[in-house]
């Protein structure tokens, strides 16, 4: 198998474990299943969000594809029936809704949105982004564009602030505005040269930068400097929206809630796989955009059975209680994980929000040098136990938990217990190098 998918995918379409890849052939709820059968514990899918294959989803798409799918140029109720329901999750400025596809075609129009509003070109983003795939996202995505072409002159990386091993650590007296402060230095010096800002562009839990969780005020202050500049900022709930932090339905609520974002994006999740994506913006925005004369047209965006779909997500989201559950297994998750830390010296951090949680391996305690050997070691022993787990960061160091929804408190214990008995190998073994502290 793995040779005829070589020969017409080619190398740059990397597989999970390439070594000795898994070929699932069915899944359901938080598991997924191989060609002999065997199950596997699913960490990793956000994107099957309430479960793969939930029936409630399933059955919305077939109801639907026996009844009609059409684009939106005509009339029908579900389109708005779904705007409708996601409006009352937002803040009431987020009122005009675009519904598309993929999270990068969602970002691609935020970014069409911001410049033809504020009549800008230049963007924002953090260190070690990733914002979609479509050339205009590659430009605004630091985490690719690194290993392409290079940064483009209207784009800005500002810092990511990371509290464990950013440029302002957790001891710092006040990271809040040491690190807003270094966007208001960015939108300083880009002044000076003539360029104006257009828009700060941010996950609002950066996921390959390495599952971080930014300093609660930042976007905050972050947004004061942008819209002082003229821009608007765009939260990219791609990853991390629809209830998966726990305690608030999208991630940019963490922050406070005096946050309110000009534009909202979301993929993934909102479908359950299947492919929709969805933009929030204000009615400012939208009448900017509109004022080109020239429409926005999206021949699969909103069609009926994709409206059906999310609002199929919405009400099991709603119906099983995930966002509470989220927040209750994700508590005991991350309590079971620093348990872990303090038995086993080569987690140096864990750090998350409902069920996005990120474990950090290290070396050294002082320079927190990533592992990332030891956290391909890791994972690889993992999936012989039958868990798929994930590693992230620009070190490739960070354990990735985002799992589906149904995601439960005997996953959370049977992964936790495996990790345990793995590290405890690795220390056997020699397979873990001491960890250094220097302080010691």
């Amino acid at each position: 198998m793995g040779w005829r998918r070589a020969r017409c995918r080619r190398s740059s379409c990397k597989l999970f474990f390439p070594e000795d890849p898994v070929k699932i052939v069915r899944a359901k709820g938080q598991y997924m299943y191989d060609e002999n059968g065997r199950q596997y514990l699913d960490c990793i899918n956000n994107v099957a969000h309430v479960g793969h294959c939930h029936p409630d989803v399933v059955n919305a798409a077939h109801e639907q594809n026996q009844l009609l799918n059409t684009n939106s140029r005509y009339l029908y109720d579900s389109i708005v029936d779904y705007a409708q329901r996601l409006s009352k999750t937002l803040p009431e400025k987020l009122c005009t809704f675009y519904f598309l596809n993929s999270g990068s075609e969602a970002n691609d129009l935020a970014l069409r949105l911001a410049r033809q509003h504020t009549k800008h070109t230049d963007v924002i983003v953090l260190d070690h982004a990733y914002h979609g795939h479509l050339t205009s996202l590659i430009d605004i995505s630091p985490y690719k564009f690194r290993n392409l072409e290079g940064q483009k002159d209207w784009v800005h990386v500002a810092p990511i602030p990371d509290t464990y091993r950013g440029i302002y650590r957790e001891d710092h007296k006040d990271l809040v505005a040491a690190y807003a402060n270094e966007v208001k230095e960015i939108i300083e010096q880009a002044h000076k040269k003539g360029r104006k800002i257009a828009a700060f562009f941010v996950e609002s839990l950066p996921s390959v930068a390495g599952q971080i969780i930014p300093p609660a005020g930042y976007f905050q202050k972050v947004a004061e400097h942008v819209h002082k500049a003229g821009g608007v900022f765009v939260a990219d709930e791609i990853q991390v929206g629809f209830g998966r932090v726990g305690k608030h339905f999208w991630a940019f609520q963490l922050q406070g809630e005096d946050l309110v974002p000009d534009i909202v994006t979301m993929g993934k999740p909102i479908g359950n796989g299947h492919p929709v994506a969805c933009v929030a913006t204000t009615k400012e925005i939208a009448e900017s955009f509109a004022a080109t004369g020239v429409e926005y047209f999206n021949t699969f965006g909103g069609n009926p059975v994709s409206c059906a779909i999310g609002l199929a997500v919405l009400d099991v989201i709603e119906k099983e209680h995930l966002q509470a559950h989220a927040m209750q297994v994700g508590n005991l998750l991350m309590e079971l994980l620093n348990q872990q830390k303090v038995k086993h010296p080569i987690i140096g951090d864990v750090r998350g929000a409902g069920l996005f949680i990120g474990v950090d391996l290290i070396k050294d305690k002082e320079k927190r040098t990533p592992a990332t050997e030891e956290a391909e070691y890791l994972i690889t022993r993992l999936k012989k136990e039958y868990i798929l787990l994930s590693t992230d960061g620009p070190g490739r160091n960070v354990l990735k938990f985002k799992p589906p929804m149904c995601f439960s408190v005997q996953d959370a214990k049977l992964v936790v217990d495996a990790m345990d008995k793995i590290l405890t190998d690795m220390e056997k073994e020699g397979a873990c190098e001491p960890v250094r502290d220097l302080q010691s």
